[in-house]
């Protein structure tokens, strides 16, 4: 995939932050290191999905309203600079309200329940046939929310890339019959390390398995974390060869060491004997507390005036909805809706 960052035509948002609990590592890697480092190059807008949070969360929605501000804090405390991107509450844009309900024209019910991100999800959440319609069909609420700025590219952890591949389709749909080019397609910026294992060694981190480590975490919160990290079980004696796949401590090295001539040499070190986890795990320590200690001091910066926040969110909502609006009109116009 072309990359040109010194194109500031080109455009991001992001989608796939849904306002339902504290962001940890795996939203961090997944895509929100790519949206500090592409801010300055590109015209970014960065959503707080409240919405599509109530796909499966509509039996408490005070918890979505709640949580909208913490995740807004969240970004800010990342980095996010709210005069170069723009952040923006997904509900208050009703124009992707509007787009969703003409995407959903140009999707099967049966493409919708062959997404693998839908699939898995559903799967997680234990639904089966019990889900809700608006849980289905939020592939052509994603499609809206990218296409209505006319995104170029898009920062996403891999388990998301179906989501990106669907969006196009419905773009080439709606390009199809209109006859011209009405929206744009998108592409996936994938980092290298996409997705983070649980800290008790499962899949995905998530907030809902009680495995994550929040980005608001305090230094006691991580240095118990670290604890308990899964390494390998079979390392029972510090003068045992270690294992390096599948050990949590090592992933998350490699995602987070900056020193990566030194942990290889740790691993080799691990490898053939004569290293203890404790030693592993104090290395991963000092890595995220080094990490996250700015980002807890921003967000209790920020923190201290959350009426500030809720300007600035408010500032950029209006930004974001003059933009879908504009792309709005012209997709009505492309499907004959236009009358006045």
């Amino acid at each position: 995939m072309h990359q040109n960052t010194t194109n500031q035509a080109a455009k991001i948002i992001l989608t796939g932050d849904r306002p339902t609990g504290p962001l940890h590592l795996g939203h961090y890697v997944g895509s929100l290191r790519n949206r500090v480092r592409y801010q300055r190059d590109y015209r970014q807008f960065i959503i707080i999905a409240d919405a599509q949070a109530l796909t499966d969360n509509m039996n408490d929605p005070d918890k979505v309203r709640r949580n909208m501000i913490e995740v807004a804090l969240d970004y800010l405390a990342v980095g996010i600079d709210p005069t170069l991107s723009t952040i923006f509450i997904q509900s208050q844009v009703p124009e992707l309200a509007e787009l969703s309900f003409y995407y959903l024209n140009l999707v099967t019910v049966a493409r919708l329940e062959r997404n693998p991100t839908v699939k898995e999800e559903i799967r997680q959440r234990g639904f089966e046939r019990d889900l809700p319609a608006g849980f289905l069909t939020y592939p052509a609420s994603q499609a809206a929310d990218i296409t209505a700025f006319k995104a170029s590219l898009v920062p996403v952890g891999a388990d998301q890339v179906p989501m990106i591949e669907q969006t196009n389709e419905i773009v080439r749909r709606l390009n199809f019959i209109a006859g011209r080019e009405v929206l744009v397609e998108t592409a996936a910026l994938v980092p290298e390390v996409s997705r983070l294992p649980g800290i008790d060694g499962k899949a995905k981190m998530s907030k809902s398995l009680n495995n994550a480590i929040n980005l608001s975490a305090t230094a006691d919160e991580v240095t118990a974390a670290v604890k308990k990290i899964y390494t390998d079980p079979l390392h029972l004696r510090v003068e045992d060869p270690g294992h390096i796949e599948g050990n949590v401590a090592f992933t998350y090295l490699d995602a987070f060491d900056r020193d990566q001539t030194g942990l290889q040499e740790m691993k080799a070190h691990y490898q053939r004997g004569g290293l203890g986890d404790s030693v592993v795990k104090k290395r991963l320590e000092a890595c995220l507390q080094d990490l996250l200690t700015p980002m807890r001091t921003r967000r209790e910066e920020f923190s201290k005036d959350r009426a500030y926040v809720m300007e600035l969110l408010k500032q950029g909502t209006q930004k974001a909805r003059e933009v879908a609006a504009r792309t709005t009109d012209e997709v009505k116009a492309a499907l004959g809706l236009s009358y006045f």
